[in-house]
């Protein structure tokens, strides 16, 4: 019988993100999911009274932290790992294919500090590879398509698959971000419906489909399979004529700037420049 982590789930409502604390209930050994650094887009400010809940979390729980995870570089929220890493000093970890989504922004935003080999993230994660969390498995998929470096992690009952689905009233990510391919999302999105009907799914973003009254952010296999962008044996290229239609429709995120340029750096900020100020590019005309 597959163990069940104990979950707590931690919805930040100004970006819709869904963070969590994950951990083994016979040794307590404990991860945090797609953390958030509150940023207040108007000021210029950043605050940690997200993370710390997080933290004050964990004191609750007596779990010590092992991991702290990303399944991507998040486009609509800043990361607080570094935060996080300070306080637990846990390693942060990240796919692989973040190397390449480095490259991609290093460019974009003319940063010369990005080494675009996968630092600083302190552990870099392949497909089918498994972490210890105690007597728990955390075993990473990977699951791009939103982005190149998206990954899942299935951690006994439980999948955390970042934006890769949404609730199945709702939908599937988006994929028009650089190196984003909807085709390639629908092979990764089927790969986790090949998990027991069962399995827990925690989703990091909701948005409330319309009719509904409020967020949520788990479902389970069986549910996603019904999914509204899946549902009716939909063909891989019934799913990308939707999805490339639906994305031209769409915004970019409000955040996407700020984000993407911390947390290809691990959501570590910019380096302060000569006067001790930190400061965020604004490219124009780039995206």
């Amino acid at each position: 019988m597959t163990t069940a982590p104990k979950v707590r789930a931690f919805f930040h409502e100004p970006t819709f993100t869904v963070s969590y604390l994950v951990w083994d209930p016979v040794t307590r050994a404990a991860a945090i999911i797609d953390s958030v650094l509150d940023f207040d887009q108007k000021s210029g400010r950043t605050a940690t009274h997200s993370a710390q809940a997080l933290l004050d979390a964990v004191r609750e729980e007596g779990v010590k932290v092992a991991y702290l995870l990303e399944t991507h570089a998040h486009a609509d929220h800043l990361s607080a790992a570094p935060f996080l890493k300070q306080a637990t000093g846990a390693p942060i970890v990240i796919g692989e294919h973040i190397k390449t989504v480095q490259h991609v922004f290093k460019g974009v935003f003319n940063l010369a500090y990005v080494t675009a080999d996968g630092r600083p993230f302190d552990r870099l994660v392949r497909d089918g590879e498994v972490l210890q969390l105690g007597e728990l498995e955390i075993k990473v998929l990977h699951t791009p398509g939103h982005t190149p470096a998206c990954v899942s992690y299935l951690i006994g009952d439980a999948i955390f698959v970042g934006d890769t689905l949404f609730m199945p009233d709702y939908g599937t990510a988006r994929c028009d971000f650089p190196g984003g391919d909807a085709g390639t999302l629908y092979r990764s999105i089927h790969k986790l419906l090949a998990l027991p009907d069962d399995t827990r799914v925690f989703l990091c973003h909701d948005y409330k489909a319309p009719g509904r009254d409020t967020f949520a952010w788990e479902t389970t296999i069986a549910a996603e399979k019904q999914n509204v962008h899946l549902r009716d044996g939909v063909s891989e290229a019934q799913y990308v004529a939707m999805r490339e239609a639906r994305d031209k429709t769409l915004e970019m995120p409000v955040l996407i700037l700020p984000s993407i340029q911390v947390n290809i750096q691990a959501g570590e900020l910019p380096p302060p420049e000569e006067n001790g100020v930190r400061y965020l590019k604004l490219p124009l005309d780039a995206l």
